[in-house]
């Protein structure tokens, strides 16, 4: 197994714990707080970083597949959440913060499938 390919899936797998811990832990929280939009930040920095290596060691461009459109609306999702709810918390909005965790469970729901997807292919090689 390449050094490239090994650190791309360490990076998405830090995105799925990232964001795993920040949405679940908002939902037990019942609320927005500043962690969790610092953990939404990261996840998206490593689920970009691990998408990155990946598309380098297929070559580059964009596969327009199943797991390259679910992967691209995925982190174009991530993207809004996490800048969402730094705007949430920026403006205190005591409303958004007590709602937002249902908005973040679709989000994470939607980014599983390319993960799933992006393993299932790997382990067909």
């Amino acid at each position: 197994m390449s050094t490239l390919l090994i650190s791309a899936i360490v990076f998405m797998t830090l995105a799925l714990t990232f964001y795993t811990i920040g949405v679940f832990g908002e939902k037990k929280e019942g609320t927005l707080l500043k962690w969790h939009a610092i953990v939404f930040w990261m996840g998206f920095i490593c689920d970009t970083t691990g998408t990155t290596i990946m598309t380098k060691i297929s070559g580059g461009g964009f596969d327009f597949n199943l797991h390259g459109i679910t992967g691209l609306i995925a982190l174009l999702l991530m993207a809004f959440h996490a800048l969402w709810a730094t705007v949430i918390l920026a403006k205190k909005d005591q409303k958004s913060k007590q709602i937002f965790h249902k908005f973040s469970i679709v989000v994470w729901a939607i980014w599983l499938v390319p993960y799933i997807l992006g393993m299932i292919i790997g382990m067909k090689g």
